[in-house]
């Protein structure tokens, strides 16, 4: 008998991450991924390097990208080697990760709440829904008026705009949980509060975790043009900053830099749902003896 057996409980978190890590390199998918980055590069190569194609050819090449990039003494004063190029990695990702914390903190119990309790859906909805459609841009002037510095002002941005998507996809998530669930919960008896421990939160983790996702993007999507605007390091501050002095080359470094820091956080948002899945399926009674 093996030991899952013995114990009752199943295998590691780390185990599964390693199972799993060794079962999809068994299939095309990673190794197509980095056919399709090659393919765009060689793509970009040859329009902007080789045949020089209008309008890509204003652009800088990815051999003068990579060269600058990993260039110990680089021409336009960033890369690898320069400690500014990490001060600005370093104070995205600490902004990101607050706002996104702040917008999963009060935007999934406000959904939940909307989802679960139809008369305070009726009180906060409509005023969800008269604020969620504003562009972020157009809180600007409004957050740079209400608070002082850079970083407030940028927080509150990236939070409000990651806030509307949690907030919406969790009430959409209770809100497509079977009736049988219930039906079942108030055959047994459960109390109020049980039926909305065990069965409204876990029933609504998918619709949850997509929401998750879609919001750390529209976070770093919000986050990266209030720093353009109003920052005074991060990654969108690097970018505009680039862009004013004609550092062409920084500037798609910075982009690219923005691209791989949002493929991480990413994956971290769905590593973390993969691993709430889990404990979703017991919580409903779905995971089998």
């Amino acid at each position: 008998m093996s030991d899952q057996g013995v114990t009752g409980q199943g295998p590691s978190g780390l185990y599964l991450f390693f199972y799993k890590t060794k079962k999809s390199l068994k299939t095309p998918m990673p190794y197509l991924a980095f056919v399709g980055i090659g393919l765009w590069l060689l793509t970009y190569f040859l329009l902007n390097e080789y045949w020089k194609v209008f309008p890509f050819y204003k652009l800088p090449g990815p051999v003068e990208v990579v060269t600058e990039w990993i260039s110990s003494d680089p021409i336009w004063g960033t890369s690898l080697f320069t400690e500014d190029y990490y001060i600005n990695i370093w104070v995205s990702c600490r902004r990101i990760f607050i706002s996104f914390a702040l917008a999963t903190g009060l935007g999934v119990p406000l959904g939940l709440f909307m989802g679960w309790s139809r008369k305070f859906k009726d009180y906060t909805f409509p005023v969800l829904e008269t604020l969620r459609p504003i562009p972020i841009l157009a809180w600007v002037p409004l957050a740079i008026v209400m608070f002082a510095g850079f970083e407030t002002p940028i927080i509150f941005l990236a939070t409000l705009a990651s806030f509307f998507v949690t907030a919406l996809n969790t009430m959409l998530g209770v809100e497509s949980i079977d009736e049988s669930y219930f039906r079942a919960a108030g055959c047994l008896g459960s109390k109020r509060r049980h039926v909305f421990i065990h069965v409204v939160v876990p029933g609504s983790l998918p619709f949850i975790f997509t929401g998750l996702q879609i919001s750390i993007g529209v976070a770093w999507f919000s986050l990266v043009a209030a720093e353009m605007i109003s920052g005074d390091f991060g990654l969108g501050y690097m970018i505009m900053a680039s862009y004013m002095v004609n550092k062409y080359t920084t500037m798609v470094m910075a982009m690219l830099t923005l691209g791989f820091v949002g493929w991480i956080t990413s994956a971290m948002v769905r590593a973390a749902g993969n691993r709430m899945m889990q404990w979703r399926e017991k919580a409903l009674g779905q995971g089998g003896a």
